[in-house]
């Protein structure tokens, strides 16, 4: 009955809302809502069982199969097309106006959270290390969410999606630079301690990894286009050994969830069918996760200070994001309001910022004022990515289906 209950709050009645309020608000951020809620309210839903051991092991499975998936989806088109006329470019200038889109948040926010929230007692990262603290958040700042890109651009008008397979591309490189990021921090924060002192099981771990490696290439030369069974059949067990390796190595199981993913042979990913299993998982199961982990807010660290900074990071998020963008566009004649559009695209935090925050807030690498905030900066940014793309966009034209 425990695990009932815990769907009850965290699935059915997220959607249940969504409905009434006429499919709005993305239905993704709605159960982070519940969770926070009960965190704040205090509401007893203890009582009913919630959170249950059941629902926290189905939320996790979840998560690892959306980051999986988001690695698989480096070798699809999500969103793509053929009708659609995206602006001329090049890989050059997109991975150009990725680096900027990349390096612009990140940078002024690590700055201004080291200088300005930093100094304040209840954002010390428990680690002591501030600058390790600020970048985790500057990391924040700066990523796109790949998977919620997504399913906003299936649902754009024809006439506006070419800008938003560009945004789709930047946040390829957002997402790839947000699992290699968090890699980074968690050996920084370890410092030279994580290169002493290694088990077998490192070692193991290591060359586990290189194997996955090489046989992805391997797959991809001599063994194109197996039996649909059989890509099945490795799924889980690809799925697995990236997770345990990267545990093994000190970090987060969903870093290699994603690695796993995008070591997948690219022939074998297009015959699955990535966007339905990522909408299952995301829609119907994941909801566990991301409700407990905001039930897991300190209520007390949900006060004014904390809601401004919030609010001031979700402003230098929308400003440096969308000014990267209108300064370096992933295409030369993607200019002006077109620009500002695939940057209100980008900005979009969505699930991808919270699985980060949980993950560094996990490790003791931001406090929980600061993942407080991570996690309203992740909601807010991901329900103003519609209007602002309608704001910038062109006019009647600009339309997001219901």
């Amino acid at each position: 009955m425990n695990v009932i209950a815990d769907f009850g709050v965290f699935v059915a009645i997220p959607w249940l809302v969504w409905r009434l309020l006429g499919r709005t608000i993305p239905i993704a951020v709605l159960p982070i809502v519940m969770g926070i809620l009960i965190a704040v309210t205090g509401w007893p839903v203890d009582r009913l069982g919630v959170p249950s051991a059941t629902g926290d092991m189905v939320g996790w499975v979840a998560v690892l199969i959306l980051a999986f998936t988001a690695g698989l989806e480096m070798w699809q088109h999500p969103g793509e097309d053929p009708s659609t006329a995206m602006p001329p470019t090049s890989l050059p200038r997109l991975l150009g106006s990725a680096f900027v889109a990349l390096a612009v948040p990140f940078g002024l926010g690590t700055l201004l959270v080291h200088a300005v929230l930093m100094p304040q007692p209840d954002w010390q990262a428990p680690d002591g290390q501030e600058w390790i603290g600020a970048m985790a958040i500057g990391l924040c700042i700066a990523v796109s969410a790949l998977p919620v890109l997504i399913g906003i651009v299936r649902e754009l008008a024809p006439a506006e999606r070419g800008v938003a397979q560009l945004a789709l591309r930047l946040a390829v490189v957002d997402d790839m630079a947000l699992w290699t990021g968090l890699a980074v921090l968690q050996f920084a924060a370890r410092g030279t301690s994580a290169l002493h002192g290694w088990s077998h099981l490192q070692l193991l771990a290591v060359l586990l990894l290189g194997a996955m490696v090489a046989a992805g290439g391997w797959a991809t030369r001599r063994f194109p286009a197996p039996p649909l069974w059989l890509i099945w059949a490795v799924l889980p067990v690809w799925l697995a050994a990236g997770s345990w390796a990267s545990m093994q190595l000190g970090l987060h199981e969903l870093i290699g969830a994603y690695a796993a993913g995008a070591l997948m042979p690219p022939r074998w990913v297009r015959r699955l069918p990535v966007e339905q299993v990522g909408s299952l998982a995301l829609v119907w199961l994941a909801p566990l996760f991301f409700g407990h982990s905001g039930m897991h807010i300190d209520g007390r660290a949900l006060t004014f200070p904390s809601v401004l900074a919030s609010l001031l990071l979700v402003g230098v998020s929308i400003a440096s994001k969308l000014g990267a963008v209108w300064l370096y566009p992933p295409a030369p004649g993607l200019r002006g309001r077109r620009a500002l559009a695939a940057g209100a695209l980008l900005q979009c935090k969505g699930l991808m910022e919270i699985v980060a925050a949980t993950i560094l807030h996990q490790r003791g690498m931001v406090s929980n004022f600061a993942f407080a905030s991570l996690m309203l900066l992740a909601v807010i940014s991901t329900v103003l990515t519609g209007p602002m793309f309608r704001l910038f966009g062109s006019g009647r034209e600009t339309r997001i289906a219901r």
